[in-house]
């Protein structure tokens, strides 16, 4: 057994919890839509056709905002298709993901399963195959009250009230070849300044964010997001990161390490944004949005040439064991690591592809492994990020050297007086002894201490076994003295609350 330490202060903060940390994402990819939130004719359907199977889990997993309607979809979609009467709307070929799309879930549909699942919508603009007046019109359409042409047009499809919605993502990865309408950084830039600064004509109070790069290893990384920025700084908000971590073709220690280089990854463009402020003289600091990342087997992806034009095909529908949910559970504590700066993230995707939640065709819905540490995170981080520090032995990695087995945050949350420790061991073979310094909470005590972890690490949750794999409770653990004394397993993600009440 090995140890490690850690001190816990409240005088010692990263930044406050931004509930938008805790976002998802539905793209109109695979059945993530069609028999995976909306199935008219699902035994759980509501008179909207919203699956309530799905909904309860939404509300359960704890997501905050969702993005829609991609992604890559979005770059080659029209907004107009997805609303009005149904049996008025056109087919549509998506070039995106080849398949058949009807347009029968589309932009009320989504606010009304929104408004259901208590989310906050983040809509994407198609800035690929068209540019601001069009995304203009989907601005009047979406959130002015009534008078006009689009407003009213919205109200004649049951829509009466404005959406009013506040986040707006100015476009999708247009820096990749694979992009409709992709183009390099000073055509992209100029295109979402002159979106943005017509959006903050509109609205000064709108939140835009402007596109990043796609990955961490695209050419163009980090130099598209200056020249980007430098058209853009005044109007956006933010500015996006995507990223995915492939187990398949990795050591296993070096996927278990994913989280170093979503962690290099959000200080890179933390400093490539401060570095365009400082030039253009600009006191704003723009926010990271990191609205795409997740665990993907891509490798085992043929790619959309390999795909067939059909309705909602089967995509991507990945399934995660347990050494994929503690990876999540340590991106999910990167992201609180940088919540001064990252202000908003969405897990791609929330039902079937590369999702937490799966779903069968009038069958069950059911958690993956990966739901469960989003579900606790979500729900106990509050309050204020603790700045913590561990100590801790290391493991020698492929792919980024020596990393910690400890990666690990802390909340403090004054009102409800909860200290909430995240801490996950990537080492696989020993246990890990955590000692966590308490002096500053004095009087502390755990409440609860749950641990994803299990002695096969290849286990899953399937239709048949949905229950397979979960958190489970640990007896025993207690702050005594200003110590909290921590046993984490091989291969685990622990939760570990105490109230100073």
């Amino acid at each position: 057994m090995t140890s490690a330490h850690l001190t816990l202060d409240p005088a010692f903060r990263t930044g406050t919890v931004d509930r938008r940390l805790f976002g998802s994402f539905v793209e109109h990819m695979g059945r993530s839509v069609y028999t995976g939130v909306y199935e008219p004719d699902h035994p759980s359907a509501d008179e909207d056709g919203l699956r309530t199977d799905v909904l309860d889990l939404v509300r359960e997993l704890g997501v905050t905002v969702v993005r829609y309607p991609g992604g890559n979809f979005v770059s080659n979609y029209r907004w107009e298709d997805g609303v009005g009467p149904r049996e008025s709307r056109p087919s549509r070929l998506d070039l995106a993901w080849r398949s058949v799309e009807s347009n029968a879930f589309g932009l009320n549909e989504f606010m009304t399963w929104a408004r259901k699942a208590g989310v906050e919508p983040m809509l994407a603009l198609n800035l690929g195959t068209r540019g601001p007046a069009e995304a203009v019109d989907l601005l009047e359409y979406t959130n002015y009250p009534s008078g006009t042409t689009l407003s009213d047009l919205r109200r004649s499809h049951g829509a009466e009230q404005p959406h009013d919605v506040r986040m707006w993502c100015l476009g999708n990865e247009l820096d990749g070849p694979w992009q409709m309408g992709h183009k390099n950084a000073h055509e992209y830039g100029r295109v979402a300044a002159e979106t943005a600064r017509a959006f903050k004509r509109f609205d000064p109070g709108l939140e835009l964010v402007a596109c990043g790069s796609s990955n961490a290893y695209i050419d163009t990384f980090a130099s598209w997001e200056a020249t980007v920025l430098e058209h853009t700084y005044e109007f956006v908000d933010y500015i996006s990161l995507h990223a995915y971590y492939d187990p398949v073709g990795c050591d296993v220690d070096s996927f278990l390490a994913s989280a170093a280089e979503m962690d290099q990854m959000i200080s890179a463009i933390t400093a490539t944004a401060d570095h365009v402020g400082a030039k253009l003289r600009n006191k704003k600091k723009i926010k990271l949005s990191f609205d795409e990342w997740n665990v993907w087997y891509q490798s085992r992806f043929a790619g959309e040439t390999s795909l067939d034009w059909r309705p909602a095909p089967e995509l991507i529908e990945d399934v995660y064991d347990v050494t994929d949910a503690v990876v999540v559970g340590s991106l999910l504590v990167t992201l609180l690591r940088h919540a001064d700066r990252v202000g908003a993230a969405c897990q791609a995707q929330l039902a079937n592809v590369i999702a937490p939640v799966m779903t069968r065709p009038q069958g069950p819905a059911w958690r993956q492994t990966i739901f469960h540490p989003f579900a606790q995170t979500a729900r106990h981080a509050r309050g204020t990020v603790l700045r913590v520090e561990p100590t801790s032995p290391v493991v020698e990695t492929d792919r980024y050297g020596e990393v910690p087995t400890l990666w690990a945050t802390a909340t403090h949350d004054e009102e409800s007086g909860d200290v909430v420790l995240f801490a996950v061991h990537r080492g696989r073979e020993e246990a890990l002894t955590l000692t966590a310094g308490v002096q500053a909470f004095p009087g502390a005590r755990v409440v609860e201490h749950i641990v994803l972890h299990d002695e096969d690490t290849t286990a899953v949750n399937t239709a048949e076994q949905p229950e397979r794999v979960r958190p489970r409770p640990v007896d025993g653990t207690k702050a005594e003295d200003g110590l909290l004394t921590v046993e984490l397993p091989p291969v685990s993600w622990s939760m570990i609350r105490l109230t100073t009440r």
